[in-house]
């Protein structure tokens, strides 16, 4: 079935406006596109981990969320989903809920990729009914900037600054895409927001009504963590995916499919001269973190092309 993202558009906003989340931040981007991907029919019950979007979102008695939400800590949220699954399959067994509900868990890349990741892991082996959406900023944003395992190589962070004997962040990001594809999970998919708006709105309504435990990993910018003005976040998300340093993917039931491909593969400087995060690497001496980073991009890449073939 073709997907009208006019008409999903029109749909009834499910994540309000007058949230507390900074201007030029994506989270709130990536909550609108995955609550409307849930059809107007059903329910929803958003399981959501300490961080930006849960401080921001929900203060109480002021709430977003128009469906069922639960904070919970930075380490369960998808062993919250878990009991929330099994106590939805049980009541609509014994004919106590008529409506259908979707279980949906999200969080930072702190919460996810980090401290989070063993609960994840844990979920998707057990094959729960439920999507996880990670809005990945790449740092622990909300306690200060810290690098995580999400963090881009050379990227500075506040534990790991860019200074004379330092170049920001010494290993590369984890690939957590590529782990949960490990685990089997049905519906995997990577993404982005604004210059791809489509495909963030088509992945996580694929992603919702796929049955078993589905991932929707959303690269999510941060004007204060990645140092840029608000207004250039699309521009942002547009150079990640054409420099090929966050490719736009699914894997569906172990077959990889590529979703956009680059007529013009551009060079990682240009996704990186926009952030402030990677000033230092522009600097005389440090050429050779740009030829490191665009190495590291390149193998990837043609990885994933071969994947997809």
């Amino acid at each position: 079935m073709a997907y009208n993202l006019k008409e999903q558009m029109s749909k009834a906003e499910r994540f309000e406006a007058g949230h507390r989340l900074c201007a030029g931040c994506g989270a709130g981007i990536v909550c609108r596109a995955m609550m409307r991907a849930v059809d107007p029919e059903d329910k929803a019950v958003i399981c959501n981990a300490t961080g930006c979007l849960e401080v921001s979102s929900f203060q109480y008695p002021y709430t977003a969320w128009h469906d069922s939400y639960i904070h919970t800590a930075f380490e369960n949220t998808s062993a919250t989903a878990s009991g929330v699954e099994a106590a939805y399959n049980a009541m609509k067994k014994k004919g106590k809920l008529e409506k259908n509900f979707k279980i949906l868990a999200i969080g930072g890349d702190g919460g996810t990729y980090d401290i989070g990741f063993q609960s994840l892991s844990g979920a998707l082996e057990r094959g729960h009914d439920f999507t996880y959406f990670c809005y990945d900023n790449e740092a622990y944003m909300n306690t200060g900037t810290q690098r995580s395992s999400a963090t881009p190589q050379f990227a500075a962070a506040t534990t790991t600054p860019a200074g004379v004997e330092s170049v920001g962040k010494k290993q590369v990001q984890k690939d957590l895409t590529q782990i949960v594809v490990a685990h089997g999970s049905p519906y995997v998919a990577q993404t982005t927001m604004l210059g791809t708006l489509k495909d963030l709105h088509e992945k996580a309504h694929r992603a919702i009504y796929t049955e078993g435990p589905t991932f929707v990993n959303i690269l999510t910018p941060c004007p204060r963590g990645w140092q840029y003005p608000a207004e250039i976040l699309p521009q942002i998300c547009k150079m990640a995916v054409e420099t090929c340093i966050w490719p736009l993917y699914e894997v569906v039931n172990g077959e990889y499919r590529l979703n956009y491909e680059p007529k013009k593969k551009l060079p990682v400087e240009e996704f990186m001269k926009l952030q402030g995060r990677f000033r230092h690497c522009f600097k005389p001496g440090n050429e050779w973190t740009i030829a490191a980073a665009q190495e590291y991009v390149d193998k990837k890449w043609e990885e994933l092309l071969k994947r997809c073939k």
